[in-house]
């Protein structure tokens, strides 16, 4: 009898005693997409709602038409500029809990024409809204409060990116970056400023992903775009949407993919801006009550078990891909999403926690839907789990068993690497912990590996050069400075972004201003630091000049990315362990046909420094971390040529200098 396991269950084990929960989970996916088909012929016309609701204009009757679903409430009438915020249009309510208005012949509206909606909600007040489906939302000079803007120019932007396949990027290099702190005065960057000055440093480090911050409209600019209020709209603060395809326009190129850092977990609990008690009811969009409210996060969560809140999510999703070509979302919160709790003071140590506790089956649902939905929009789209938990399935194709993404997040790197900067001294770093952690991800599910994040950036946590050097990179990173914390943090730094890179998963990120060891935390204004902007940017000048030493640790992860990139390293099976020595704090393994030496030792420097190799022959380093040109000592001569020697056993080993605090990458030669 053939094997009718899905494929998750039968390449683990200890699934086996969850098969039944795996099954069930797969059933309602499958149950679930095939009423979607049967109602609406195809996720991809289910997933088409912006089509039908918010502001349409009909050509052939010269008219528009605005409709909203708000099935609590008693009245909606559309109000804007078009009548001078007068008494507006009263909206008829359909069967459906859809409202509709047609827009009157004569009256000046269009492109540019602001609105709201008056609601008279379910609990009997009455208050203006900003519509659903708006795809562009600003504030309004008469008053600063945000209101709908139809975005809808004579002329539409022309795209001439045809000829860019995401298809061919197969192994992520990504570029984390938030379109607002991307310029270096205080004051909010420009979508075009960033495609003009931004998008060409990310090209010559070798990145191939750009995954931009905080593009989903939100009120409160210090949230970091984490609490959005409008889901069909891009933020206004960086420019129109316009502005916006042309930097992805710009991007795509360049051979560049743009993905989004998508929120769709949680909503901004804002009743003047967002989605919350919009038709004068609490469960609209929302779980009711208490389970409708995320505290740790003061915001509101989403009913994914409701049809029209499904629809209105994966809408957004699509809308984003087809109407702004993005490449795909690293999806936002999902732990909190896929389990009841939220994640919240959860440790994860049994697998009855990933299926029978508090699981959420109907936002596993969406994701699996969102994951098919994106995957049939655009073919080699790139979809990232933010996933804590370690969800089996998570990284798997849904018709696997799985949740559908492409990628997780390695999460727990960089707080390993924050944890021994903080406690560990550098003679007690144990090799094989840091091992166990680079390497520990489920079988065939592929991980995105990253030193750091805009999670330590921010005010409260420190990126890693600030941890490695702290207050000396104010005074001592001049390339005429002589500075032992110096030295050792721009060493480490690089060994450490390298065998992260290398060892950790099948694709890197980086957060913007990183990969030069910028200086300073992310703190956007707010009332605490007097609404200013000096931490909300990044101090382009500082890699920029040539006195300084950020320019090093620069040109080094530049050339980390494009050898990595070039031989394929990280599409390639895992590592092959090759050498772990721990009195000399030496980690040694192959990958893809490289061999990766890291020696992170304080003070042990290693001349004729023995290991095995898999295959024999002459080899050479392509990548020096002590190379004069990284800031470092040119203890290692980078032309030397490494003969391997047979040994007694018939195996064969290289012999090469192996300085502290150093990590090489050798090639086979010819």
């Amino acid at each position: 009898m053939p094997n009718s396991k899905l494929p998750l269950v039968a390449d683990d084990l200890w699934l086996e005693p969850y098969e039944a929960a795996i099954n069930q989970r797969h059933a309602y996916y499958k149950e679930r997409l095939k009423e979607i088909e049967k109602n609406h012929k195809s996720l991809e016309r289910f997933a088409s709602l912006y089509s039908r609701l918010g502001f349409n204009y009909n050509a052939k009757k010269g008219i528009w038409t605005y409709q909203e679903w708000a099935p609590a409430a008693h009245q909606l009438t559309l109000v804007g500029s078009f009548d001078g915020w007068g008494e507006g249009i009263k909206m008829e309510k359909g069967e459906d809990g859809i409202w509709q208005a047609d827009v009157p012949a004569g009256l000046k509206f269009g492109h540019q024409t602001m609105v709201k909606v008056r609601v008279t909600g379910k609990d009997g007040n009455t208050s203006e809204r900003i519509p659903a489906f708006i795809n562009y939302a600003a504030q309004d000079p008469r008053t600063y409060d945000f209101c709908g803007v139809i975005w809808k120019p004579e002329k539409t932007f022309k795209w001439t990116d045809k000829s860019f396949d995401v298809t061919t990027i197969k192994q992520p290099m990504i570029y984390e970056a938030h379109v607002g702190m991307a310029q270096e005065r205080e004051g909010v960057g420009s979508y075009r400023e960033f495609a003009d000055t931004v998008l060409s440093r990310i090209k010559a480090l070798g990145y191939n992903v750009i995954q931009l911050m905080a593009i989903k409209e939100h009120p409160y600019y210090g949230s970091f775009g984490y609490h959005v209020s409008n889901f069909f709209a891009p933020s206004s603060r960086f420019g129109t949407p316009d502005d916006l395809k042309y930097l992805i326009n710009k991007a795509h190129k360049s051979g560049l993919a743009v993905i989004m850092d998508a929120v769709y977990s949680h909503a901004v609990k804002n009743t003047a801006e967002g989605l919350n008690q919009f038709d004068g009811s609490d469960d609209q969009y929302f779980h009711e009550g208490g389970k409708g409210y995320h505290n740790s996060w003061d915001s509101k969560l989403f009913n994914y078990g409701k049809t029209e809140v499904l629809r209105f999510l994966l809408s957004s999703v699509k809308y984003w891909m087809e109407e702004f070509h993005f490449d795909g979302f690293r999806f936002d919160g999902v732990t909190s999403m896929m389990y009841e709790h939220h994640g919240d003071h959860v440790s994860f140590d049994h697998y009855d926690k990933y299926f029978r506790h508090q699981v959420d089956w109907d936002a596993i649902l969406f994701l699996q839907l969102a994951n098919v939905l994106i995957h049939k929009i655009k073919p080699g789209a790139i979809t990232i789990a933010e996933d804590m938990s370690g969800m089996p399935g998570i990284g798997r194709r849904v018709d696997e068993g799985g949740i559908g993404f492409d990628y997780r997040l390695g999460m727990g790197i960089p707080d390993y690497w924050i944890k021994i900067l903080k406690h560990k001294r550098d003679e007690d770093w144990n090799i094989h912990e840091i091992r166990d952690v680079l390497t520990n991800r489920r079988f065939k599910e592929k991980t995105i590996a990253y030193s750091e994040s805009h999670d330590q950036a921010l005010v409260g946590d420190k990126t890693l050069a600030f941890w490695l050097m702290d207050k000396e990179m104010y005074w001592h990173m001049s390339v005429e400075d002589d500075s032992m914390i110096i030295d050792r943090g721009i060493a480490l730094l690089k060994m450490i972004r390298l065998i992260t890179a290398s060892l950790g998963g099948e694709g890197y990120m980086n957060f913007i201003g990183n990969e030069f060891g910028h200086p300073e935390w992310v703190d956007f204004p707010r009332e605490g630091n007097g609404w200013s902007y000096k931490y909300a940017r990044r101090q382009w000048s500082l890699v920029e000049n040539e006195n300084l030493k950020y320019k090093f640790i620069n040109q080094f992860e530049g050339d980390m990315v494009k050898i990595l990139d070039q031989h394929r390293v990280l599409d390639a099976l895992p590592a092959q362990q090759l050498n772990m020595d721990d009195t000399n704090k030496v980690i040694i393994f192959e990958r893809n046909n490289l061999l990766f030496l890291f020696n992170f030792h304080p003070s042990n420097a290693i001349p004729g420094y023995t290991f095995k190799v898999p295959k024999e022959g002459a080899f050479k380093a392509v990548l020096i971390s002590d190379e004069e040109k990284y800031g470092g000592h040119n203890r290692i001569d980078p032309e030397v040529i490494y003969e391997s020697v047979e040994t007694k056993e018939g195996g064969s080993e290289l012999k090469v200098y192996l300085t502290n605090r150093t990590a090489m990458v050798l090639k086979k030669v010819d």
